[in-house]
């Protein structure tokens, strides 16, 4: 079935959204709070754009390649994620690969995302600026994949990416950050691609439904293992990235170093991690969302909820009473994976929505509920006015609300007058701007968002 139209889009988002006006008077038009901006105190040291490319060389030049034949072929696998110069990093690797003398090849891995399509994840590629011409070498993607084993007590099938499989060599490239869905020694990271992201989307939805018996922190060790004995894995390339979203660390980590040096960079990554700067809050404002932002849409990590995890606790920090998510991001494609984190959302993401792209995603990953949508709203004032008529008495003194770009992007935020207040207060954090009325223009924002 074709996806809808714009217009078509646009009248289910009609349909399903209430008006500002009947939503303000059912609220009795409430006072809303001002609007200052702060700013997080971050010391970071990351690697300058003109390093990049080296570092990811000399982090290809690390591995051992002593068991590939002169001339062998070599499969880069690279996700969906928008990882900070990710095209640069890659063309790196390729270089070091190309000139020790072996042929690259990048093939997507990234699970199900893209639609499960070849072509799709092609054009996943591409939008994260990962094209043939970029990083100097092929990309073949397809949605075949292999069966290499079966993991010892539960029989479970293990499949690899038919591309990669025929190959002499894989180096999946990957940032190791903390995941959306479980905490564990390993969580994003290298492991995680070969298991998910190099299954396609078989792979990824044999790992997700086992899940609900068989955690992932469990599951990933073991399946690793099972990819490093049976595949020629020589290694990865791993990186970290720092609060503002900038490559802090690239590193080529063996196939000895899976596990165990994948859980001291994970370590690393949790210290760097951007995150809110207060952990109770009446309402937190995000522009944005989408799957090149975090697995679902929103970190769940940076808001405290997990509700559609797999036998999973929820962060227990911080505590949000309610979430008003004002759209997608354009790289997300209508992917909206994730939106039942939000208790309110704007009309706009019901038009720029693919539904089926996102339900594929919520399939694969066994999480539904992660696609229910929220009450949807024609306006930003009708957002924010809903969501704080419905947490008790209201003072726009004391009320704690933040705006936020997304989860990643934290380093400025927009702040109700209490939270400017106690910035003051705090080393870790800057006034910028002082409180003022929030201003609107036919019910939407003015302001515009505070990216970096």
């Amino acid at each position: 079935m074709p996806r809808m139209n714009a217009s078509d889009q646009q009248i289910a988002a009609d349909a399903l959204s209430v008006p500002e006006e009947t939503i303000v008077d059912a609220c009795d038009d409430p006072p809303l709070p001002e609007f200052g901006i702060i700013e997080q105190n971050w010391e970071t040291d990351p690697i300058t754009p003109a390093h990049v490319a080296t570092h990811a060389a000399r982090a290809a030049e690390s591995l051992s390649f002593a068991d590939v034949p002169d001339g062998g072929e070599v499969a880069l696998g690279v996700g969906s994620r928008g990882i900070a110069n990710l095209p640069t990093i890659v063309a790196g690797v390729v270089d070091a690969v190309s000139d020790a003398g072996y042929e690259p090849f990048v093939f997507p891995a990234m699970g199900s995302h893209g639609g499960a399509t070849g072509e799709g994840q092609r054009a996943m590629l591409n939008e994260l600026g990962v094209t043939e011409s970029t990083i100097g070498c092929e990309i073949r993607s397809s949605m075949d994949v292999v069966e290499v084993g079966r993991t010892p007590d539960r029989d479970v099938p293990v499949v690899a990416d038919d591309n990669a499989v025929a190959a002499d060599a894989i180096i999946p490239i990957n940032r190791v950050k903390p995941h959306t869905d479980f905490d564990g020694p390993v969580e994003s990271g290298l492991s995680k691609m070969l298991v998910i992201g190099m299954g396609k989307q078989r792979g990824a939805q044999i790992a997700h439904k086992w899940a609900v018996d068989w955690s992932f922190r469990q599951m990933i060790p073991e399946i690793t293992g099972r990819l490093l004995k049976e595949l020629p894995i020589v290694g990865g390339v791993a990186i970290v990235e720092d609060q503002h979203d900038e490559t802090t660390l690239i590193e080529g980590v063996p196939p000895s170093g899976f596990l165990d040096r994948e859980e001291e960079l994970l370590e690393t990554a949790y210290e760097l991690m951007p995150t809110l700067p207060f952990e109770e809050l009446d309402l937190v404002v995000f522009d944005r969302q989408g799957k090149e932002i975090s697995g679902q849409g929103l970190d769940t990590n940076v808001i405290g909820r997990r509700p559609f995890s797999i036998n999973e606790p929820a962060p227990e920090t911080p505590d949000i009473k309610r979430i008003f998510t004002r759209g997608l991001t354009e790289k997300t494609h209508g992917n909206a994976m994730g939106i039942g984190s939000a208790d309110i959302i704007h009309a706009d993401i019901i038009a720029e929505l693919d539904a089926e792209t996102s339900l594929i995603n919520a399939l694969t990953a066994s999480t539904i509920r992660g696609v229910k949508l929220p009450p949807v709203v024609e306006t930003d004032r009708a957002g924010i006015v809903a969501a704080l008529s419905t947490i008790g008495v209201v003072d726009t003194d004391t009320v704690r609300v933040l705006r936020a770009a997304d989860t990643m992007h934290l380093h400025q935020l927009y702040a109700s007058p209490a939270l400017v207040e106690a910035a003051r207060d705090r080393d870790d954090l800057r006034v910028v701007e002082d409180p003022s009325p929030i201003e609107f223009d036919n019910g939407q924002l003015v302001a515009p968002s505070l990216r970096e």
